[in-house]
């Protein structure tokens, strides 16, 4: 029997980088034509003025601003525990600032109306996310406890200009929240005061590369659901994140990471779940790929610098969580070389413990983070 020869090897006339390049804007311009052809879906009581606010393209910071002007009472209006804590005596102001690099970053404050606040307290908040929506219910619930609570939509994000959900750098993003908080303690009026940091999910990364590069300046760090690993689940297979690696570097702002739905994933609540759509500006597209690249580097090196974490700590983490994984807060609160560092895990609960949980767990872990609260101020204060 004659042996067939296989067909000689010849190589591809165009280099690997263009065949990605090419094969990646297939896959663009193919996904834009799906959405083109998708129904858009319609918020109950929206009109078609609130509407085209909504269905405008988020990129620009210009387009996220309009929609949350137009939509703040609607989304302050949801029928939702954390928008049930009233505003009186309640001082909260928001504005514009521009950084050392020129961008705008909107900023945010409640503060205690009549006493000086016991602490201060900054936020980090989680991918995509801003924190003009759910947290402004988890600020004022900290503030009539008598807390000054500041935040920021980090550049890209919210309210904050930059290109929607684009981190170049996640160095850069951490310094620029440095910056920000910094000025924040130095004013007169607090920087006598204790100072923690808060962190949500990939706000609980950022306010620990935040602590590693400022190791003495903060008193606390409580990190919720923190994402010190991304679940294996919702990682991409191996073979196809190597491929989405190398597309990073020459189209990084694509949107083209697979990702499971985040709100499904994240809020147990199946009422709560539907509210996540009340969230307008949040980024609700596919991960950029720069973006998961960073995020996905920044993870690893966290977990590799886990002894190196020395500041009071407490980790509060749902024992269901399937977006960050539980496990490396166990081993965080193991590792990490702090004396003074309490974990919590709830059992059954999913990722988002102050937004998509039942009541009843919300009310718990807020009464957990104002006693550890509590207790750390008057450690520092003395009172």
């Amino acid at each position: 029997m004659a042996l067939k020869l296989a067909k000689p090897y010849r190589r591809h006339p165009f280099p690997l980088d263009e065949q990605l390049r090419a094969k990646f804007c297939f896959l663009t311009k193919r996904k834009k034509s799906i959405e083109a052809m998708a129904p858009k879906k319609r918020l109950q009581g929206v009109d078609d003025k609130l509407q085209k606010l909504l269905d405008a393209n988020m990129d620009e910071a210009r387009a996220r601003r309009r929609a949350r002007e137009a939509f703040k009472e609607i989304q302050l209006g949801i029928d939702h525990i954390l928008f049930k804590t009233p505003t009186d005596g309640l001082k909260i102001e928001e504005s514009y600032e521009v950084n050392s690099r020129g961008l705008e970053i909107f900023c945010k404050s409640w503060l205690p109306e009549a006493s000086c606040p016991k602490a201060i307290v900054c936020y980090c908040h989680g991918y995509g996310d801003t924190c003009t929506f759910f947290f402004e219910g988890i600020a004022r619930k900290l503030a009539s406890y008598g807390y000054g609570v500041f935040a920021m939509d980090y550049p890209g994000f919210g309210l904050s200009e930059g290109l929607h959900c684009h981190i170049p750098s996640f160095d850069i993003l951490v310094d620029d929240v440095i910056e920000h908080y910094s000025n924040v303690k130095e004013n007169p009026e607090f920087h006598t005061l204790p100072s923690f940091l808060f962190g949500q999910s990939l706000g609980g990364a950022v306010a620990l590369k935040v602590h590693l590069k400022q190791p003495r300046a903060w008193n606390g760090a409580i990190l919720v659901a923190p994402m010190c690993k991304i679940a294996d689940d919702m990682v991409p297979p191996w073979a196809l994140t190597q491929i989405l690696i190398g597309a990073a570097k020459f189209l990084p702002t694509k949107k083209l990471v697979p990702q499971k739905n985040l709100a499904e994933a994240a809020f147990k609540d199946l009422k709560k779940r539907e509210m996540t759509a009340y969230n307008v500006i949040a980024y609700k597209d596919k991960p950029r790929l720069q973006t998961a690249v960073e995020m996905l580097r920044t993870t690893e090196e966290i977990e590799r610098r886990l002894e190196e974490v020395s500041l009071p700590l407490l980790i509060l983490h749902g024992e269901a969580d399937i977006v960050t994984d539980p496990s490396v807060s166990k081993a965080l609160h193991e590792k990490a070389s702090s004396s003074d560092k309490k974990l919590i895990l709830y059992m059954d609960a999913y990722h988002s413990l102050l937004e998509g949980e039942p009541d009843e767990m919300i009310v718990r872990v807020f009464d957990d983070i104002i006693s550890w609260l509590n207790e750390h101020s008057e450690k520092f204060t003395g009172s």
